[in-house]
């Protein structure tokens, strides 16, 4: 799968309105790097520079990051609910967080955190409406998958009108435009000091995940199951909630509301490789890398120059897949009930 990255990575660098060898990209990118930029000698143009390092591959860079971002938060809500249909699109994070992204980007909300204004407002709409229907789906009793799933569809609805309300109210015709098309998601804004901030939040939330993943495993056998395993499952439940929050947040501020990576990507890997989250989590990460990768290439080519939102290219692939799943019916987290 690393290796499936690395070429998928060096590949959608190449395509494009110019077309470039893959040797030149790997050439650029280690001329940049630190001890090993004075062995390599320039064969390039300054154009070709330019569109290699400047353009296309923090865009893909981009890419990945939040490709990977989107399936480790899927991976991990579909343990926490023990629904296989849930992912953050669905659950209502997504929308939580285009609420607040949204307020930031029209009425300059959360401005007292300067560059990282996007990002908190994000996150604080992502945590909130997890939250929001967590709370719903335990009114009347404990919480049950059906009924969490409802919540979540119903405060999805909720906040995406509110989303749609604030671009209505807003008096800013270029933010308008700039927020419904981020609201399908898009990767043509990535600059190299975007990437800092996605790098470092799948980061720590892969490791935290990791060194959790025998809780993980236990959730998927029932609240009650974990408990006796001796997993504090409230406490394992509010970090996991933060972490999903925090994620969701940080990849819907920098490239918008992408939806179906975190539902598709957990469950092809779990039919390839099992339930167990020491290897799910991983491979979910590099799996959701290129899946997003090529999309962003669809995205920029199918109708260049025009660029069509990921978001679309993302809900083509993942609608077919939400129903083959429901039609699936001895699908169990892992492709044989493991």
């Amino acid at each position: 799968m690393t290796a499936l990255l690395l070429a998928s990575v060096t590949f959608a660098v190449t395509l494009g309105s110019v077309d470039i060898h893959p040797r030149t990209v790997w050439g650029i990118a280690l001329s940049r790097l630190p001890f090993f930029g004075e062995w390599v000698q320039p064969d390039w143009s300054k154009a070709a520079e330019t569109i290699i390092w400047e353009i296309r591959l923090p865009r893909v860079l981009l890419g990945a990051l939040v490709g990977a971002g989107l399936s480790v938060v899927g991976a991990a809500i579909q343990a926490l609910v023990r629904n296989f249909l849930a992912d953050p699109y669905i659950l209502g994070v997504s929308s939580g967080a285009s609420v607040g992204a949204a307020s930031v980007m029209l009425f300059g909300a959360f401005g007292l955190y300067g560059q990282y204004a996007l990002s908190v407002g994000a996150f604080t709409g992502s945590l909130g409406a997890l939250l929001l229907v967590f709370f719903l789906s335990r009114l009347g009793g404990q919480n049950a998958t059906v009924r969490l799933l409802m919540a979540g569809i119903a405060v999805s609805a909720v906040l995406s009108a509110a989303t749609s309300l604030l671009v209505f109210s807003s008096p800013q015709e270029h933010g308008i435009q700039a927020v419904l098309f981020w609201m399908t998601g898009s990767l043509a804004g990535a600059k190299w000091e975007f990437l800092a901030l996605p790098a470092a939040a799948v980061t720590a939330g892969l490791a935290f995940l990791l060194t959790r993943y025998r809780s993980l495993n236990a959730m998927l056998m029932g609240e009650e199951t974990a408990r006796t395993l001796g997993v504090h499952v409230e406490r394992f439940r509010k970090g996991l909630l933060v972490i999903t929050a925090l994620l969701t947040g940080v990849m819907v501020a920098i490239s918008g509301a992408i939806g179906f990576v975190g539902l598709m990507m957990p469950h092809i890997v779990r039919i390839v490789v099992g339930s167990d989250h020491r290897r799910v989590l991983p491979v979910c990460a590099l799996l959701g890398a290129v899946f997003l990768v090529w999309a962003d290439v669809i995205a920029r080519l199918a109708f260049a120059p025009q660029e069509l939102p990921i978001g679309i290219v993302t809900a083509l692939c993942g609608g077919p897949f939400f129903l083959w799943l429901m039609r699936r019916s001895s699908y169990s987290f892992g492709g044989d009930g493991r």
